[in-house]
C-alpha cells in the first residue's frame, strides 16, 4: 500500500532513489504499483512529459499526464507547467527505443487515481492532513493534497486574523498542515487552516500586559487600527496618523480581556519592511477534530467551527 504525499515529498527519499537505481528495481515497482517521483525535464510537441529516472529515460504519454487530460476536463497547460518540477507516477512498462536503449512508460494519471481511491476518498471533515501550497489567487490558496491533486483553502479560512491576500500568509512551495472542511457529492475536498493555529487563549498566552511586541497592521478604521500579533490573534490600537495596512509595527499591550476576546494596543511605531511571512506555529498537527472553539469559556460570544 502506498503512502500518499503532495508531489515533491518523495523526490529525495532513500526509498524513491533506491527504486530507480536499475531496470530490475523498476520492474519490482511495476508489480507493486509503487508510486515514485522524478523531475520532469521536457514536455515535447505532443505534450508527452519526459522524466529523468537516473538509470534510464521515462516518458509520461500525454493522456497519462493527469486525471482529466483524456476526458478534456483538464487543459494541457497542466502538463506544460510540470516541466522542471517533481512529478509522481507509476511505472507501466519498460521498452526499447530505436537505438536499443531501455526507457520506461510512466503514468501520473494512475498515481492520482490510486491516491484518490485509497486516500482522498476516505478523508472526512475534520481530518488533519499534509498539503503543499502550489499557487495563490486573491480568493484563496491552492494546495496539493496528494499526487498533484489540488484543493482550495478560501482566504477567510486561512487564519482568524484577516489578510488582504493569501501571500500575506503563504508562498508557493510552502509545506503546511490543513484540515478537511467539507467533501462535496463529487468527492472534491475543501480545506480550512485557521483551526490549526490555536485558540484565542492559546495565542494570548504568548503575551503579557505591559509588553511591547511586533505586529502587522491589517486594517485602518475611523475608530482604530487592527494589528495582527499572530495569525490567530489581532488587537485594536487607538487611532494613529500615517499608518496603513501592510506596515510592520511595534505595539504596546495595554490589556488582554478574555471575556470580551479583546486585545487593546498602542502603536509605538510603524514602518515599511518587506519581511517574509513568519513561520507558522501549529497547535494541532495530526488526527481529527469534530469541533473547534476559538473563543474562551468566559466569553459570551462563541466562535467555533463544526466539522460535519
Amino acid at each position: 500500500m502506498n503512502t500518499y504525499y503532495p508531489e515533491g515529498w518523495l523526490l529525495d527519499s532513500e526509498e524513491n532513489n533506491s527504486a530507480m537505481k536499475s531496470e530490475q528495481s523498476l520492474q519490482e515497482c511495476i508489480a507493486k504499483n509503487q508510486i515514485l517521483e522524478a523531475r520532469a525535464t521536457l514536455c515535447d510537441s505532443s505534450h508527452n512529459l519526459h522524466v529523468n529516472l537516473g538509470c534510464m529515460k521515462g516518458i509520461i504519454p500525454r493522456e497519462e499526464g493527469a486525471v482529466g487530460i483524456k476526458e478534456g476536463t483538464v487543459r494541457d497547460i497542466a502538463l506544460i507547467a510540470r516541466v522542471n518540477k517533481p512529478v509522481c507516477f507509476t511505472v507501466q512498462s519498460i521498452q526499447k527505443d530505436d537505438d536499443g536503449s531501455d526507457y520506461a512508460i510512466l503514468s501520473r494519471r494512475q498515481a492520482q487515481e490510486l491516491c484518490s481511491s485509497e486516500y482522498i476518498s476516505n478523508l472526512l471533515p475534520g481530518d488533519i492532513i499534509n498539503a503543499r501550497v502550489t499557487h495563490l489567487e486573491p480568493f484563496g490558496a491552492f494546495c496539493d493534497i496528494g499526487c498533484g491533486i489540488i484543493s482550495l483553502i478560501p482566504i477567510d479560512m486561512i487564519s482568524v486574523s484577516r489578510i488582504s491576500h493569501p501571500r500575506d500568509r503563504f508562498a508557493p512551495g510552502y509545506d503546511i498542515k490543513a484540515v478537511v472542511k467539507s467533501v462535496d457529492a463529487d468527492g472534491r475536498i475543501s480545506l480550512s487552516h485557521k483551526e490549526l493555529l490555536g485558540t484565542w487563549e492559546e495565542n494570548a498566552a504568548v503575551f503579557e500586559q505591559g509588553q511591547t511586541v511586533s505586529g502587522i497592521i491589517r486594517s485602518v478604521e475611523d475608530y482604530g487600527v487592527f494589528v495582527e500579533l499572530t495569525p490567530n490573534l489581532a488587537g485594536l490600537a487607538e487611532p494613529h496618523e500615517n499608518v496603513y495596512a501592510g506596515q510592520q509595527a511595534s505595539v504596546y499591550i495595554k490589556s488582554l480581556i478574555p471575556e470580551k476576546m479583546k486585545v487593546k494596543l498602542i502603536i509605538v511605531d510603524s514602518f515599511d519592511a518587506d519581511y517574509s511571512p513568519a513561520e507558522l506555529k501549529y497547535f494541532l498537527t495530526e488526527g481529527h477534530i469534530d469541533r473547534w472553539v476559538y473563543s474562551p469559556e468566559s466569553c459570551e460570544k462563541v466562535t467555533e467551527t463544526i466539522f460535519e
